[in-house]
């Protein structure tokens, strides 16, 4: 019993995320999350845009608030923007906007889009550096969409590792790392003469 509640409970939260996407716009929202305190539900709307998700005084923001507590029976439900300062570095703007640009140009120009955005039948536009397994693959970005055009649908995958992310297996080669190298070659020197 306690599985239908928590099941009925998840669908519910996914449905209130979709609704929010669709209801201030594609392109413009990287993600939704819904966090529960004992005052009320608190949605946070991850957006490079705020001026638009929030609208002429808050108008946007107070038809959602409302929408939200007839639509989904949430008692004091409270909408959060959370800027993206970098929106370039964000996977799910990324895919969004070429999902836009195919909708609206067609697959003739989609090959300059994806190159300008450097992201694939497939076509897989690929720049830099990108952790593929292991514990690092979850500092990885990953966005998923599709666009309706006249051909059929289009699926886009972006996938963006941010290049302030730490890797344990990247080397920064200073003048530290410089002196330990000629010690380290010095001893071994001086170690393969006393065997000689």
């Amino acid at each position: 019993m306690e599985e239908k509640k928590f099941v009925e409970f998840k669908k519910n939260e996914l449905a209130i995320k979709e609704y929010v996407q669709e209801s201030l716009g594609k392109g413009i929202i990287s993600s939704v999350r819904v966090e529960y305190t004992p005052v009320g539900e608190r949605i946070v709307v991850r957006t490079h845009k705020p001026g638009i998700v929030i609208g002429r005084r808050g108008e946007k923001i107070n038809k959602l608030t409302e929408t939200l507590k007839k639509k989904f029976k949430l008692e004091n439900p409270y909408v959060e923007i959370e800027e993206i300062s970098e929106p370039d570095l964000d996977a799910r703007i990324v895919a969004e906007r070429l999902a836009m640009a195919l909708e609206r140009f067609g697959t003739i120009r989609f090959k300059a889009f994806a190159y300008r955005a450097e992201r694939a039948r497939t076509w897989r536009f690929a720049s830099g550096y990108l952790k593929k397994t292991g514990e690092d693959r979850k500092k990885v970005d990953y966005a998923q969409t599709t666009a309706k055009t006249p051909a059929g649908v289009v699926g886009v995958k972006v996938s963006i590792l941010r290049p302030d992310v730490f890797l344990p297996d990247r080397i920064t080669v200073d003048d530290n790392m410089l002196e330990k190298i000629k010690e380290n070659a010095e001893k071994l020197k001086a170690e393969t003469k006393q065997d000689r």
